[in-house]
């Protein structure tokens, strides 16, 4: 028998893992991915919601803003506990929890008829909805080493733009076609109807997802085994284990100050995108949601080209930068050509798709010093500090348009969040995020 050359050991390893990670990608990522679609699908339809809800319920722009943002506080305050507990029980009765509640406030929110019912109302499912993304980021630590993470994230985070693509024309739909049944408006039909599908996910989570490698009933002893080999190696690299120690760790705030300007970029999207498509020239409710569906398009693509570039070149930071400010670009020249539908929508698909581009690159920095517990909390006080961007952004452009009468000097300002969250980003050590 001929002896085996180490290279080709090599190679068969590599080819053999390759086939493992295919099977587990296969089982869990569409399956998260569409619970990312209806979870980010239920938080941001207040978006669509506020083409006629405003009306129809005489809300002001800052009561709008100040509603859609305060979501954000209930999710900040709950975040960082909630990931806790999801690592203590396991991700298959948590994520199943937080799933099932969300989609019962969401669906409550048709009954809304006051400013203060609408606080109340989007603040509870920002307490319901903690811990959702932060807990699946972590739950592909425990699957994933940090060499595949980034394409694992950008397989899991298109879920924000496939919501934009299928979400508008889906919401618009709506909007139009059940618009006065059973006396209801097109906006108590929106929230009642995509809260739907997050329930029936929800559901499903409680008896689909394993909480670990060690428990999934798919996988083979020995392919189990080699998976958590890779998860031990990759944990062994990680510097800080102390949850006291997250709390105090400089690089963990820089982190989340980097996530913050981010998140600025994505709710003045989310919550504004139907808004300046309408500004620019639209105004029927389908078409607005058809011609949002074309940024987020660009997001899908752009998000799954840079993740695979940053893992494939084992570069972090000048990905993260130059998507960043391509993202800041894009709003601004929004403004600058808002009036033409066109220019518009190529200025706000520049700007989607590079502010979209930047979030499974900047996920795989908090697992580069994290581990275990200590991964839980700090996921979750970065995602929690970053998402506060979810308050300020739309509060801000809100009161901005009340002041103005136009939504440019709020999108000047949420570009310049973005510029701001490029220059950050390069001050990461390269060593830490270039793994």
């Amino acid at each position: 028998m001929s002896a085996i050359h180490p290279s080709n050991t090599l190679s068969a390893r590599e080819k053999l893992e390759n086939s493992i990670y295919a099977k587990v990608t296969l089982r869990l990522l569409p399956f998260l991915f569409l619970c990312y679609v209806a979870a980010y699908l239920d938080r941001v339809n207040v978006g669509f919601a506020k083409l006629t809800m405003l009306n129809d319920l005489q809300f002001s722009e800052t009561v709008y803003g100040l509603g859609a943002g305060i979501f954000f506080i209930g999710y900040f305050l709950f975040e960082v506990p909630s990931n806790i507990i999801m690592h203590r029980v396991g991700a298959r009765v948590w994520i199943a929890r937080i799933m099932v509640t969300w989609s019962i406030l969401s669906a409550a929110t048709m009954f809304v008829t006051t400013p203060t019912m609408f606080y109340v109302i989007r603040f509870l499912l920002g307490v319901a909805e903690a811990g959702f993304f932060p807990g699946i980021v972590l739950y592909l630590t425990y699957w994933f080493p940090a060499s595949r993470r980034g394409r694992m994230n950008a397989l899991f985070m298109i879920g924000i733009p496939i919501a934009g693509v299928v979400g508008g024309p889906l919401s618009g739909w709506i909007m139009n076609h059940f618009a006065g049944a059973n006396g209801w408006h097109g906006w108590q039909w929106l929230f009642l109807l995509e809260a739907i599908p997050s329930l029936i996910l929800g559901v499903v989570t409680f008896f689909y997802l394993p909480n670990s490698i060690r428990a999934s009933t798919w996988l083979a002893d020995d392919e189990k085994k080699i998976l958590e080999e890779n998860i031990a190696k990759d944990g062994s690299e990680t510097k800080s284990h102390s949850i006291a120690g997250v709390f105090t760790n400089p690089k963990v705030w820089l982190m989340a100050a980097i996530y913050f300007c981010c998140m600025m970029g994505l709710y003045g999207i989310s919550f504004y995108l139907p808004t300046l498509v309408k500004a620019s020239g639209v105004r029927d409710a389908l078409d607005v949601g058809l011609l949002t569906a074309i940024p987020y398009t660009c997001g899908v693509i752009a998000t799954l080209l840079v993740a695979r570039s940053a893992d494939r070149m084992r570069e972090r930071r000048w990905h993260f930068a130059i998507a960043s400010a391509l993202g800041g670009l894009g709003l601004f020249l929004s403004t600058v050509y808002g009036d033409n539908v066109v220019l518009a929508l190529m200025a706000l698909s520049l700007g989607t798709a590079g502010m979209l581009s930047t979030m499974p690159v900047f996920w795989t920095y908090p697992s580069a010093i994290l581990g275990g517990a200590a991964a839980a909390a700090g996921i979750g006080l970065i995602n929690s500090v970053g998402n506060l961007a979810g308050f300020v952004s739309p509060t801000i452009v809100g009161w901005l348009k009340d002041v103005t009468g136009s939504t440019n000097a709020g999108m000047y300002f949420v570009a310049g969040a973005l510029v701001l969250g490029a220059v950050l980003a390069l001050l990461q050590p390269k060593s830490l995020v270039n793994k």
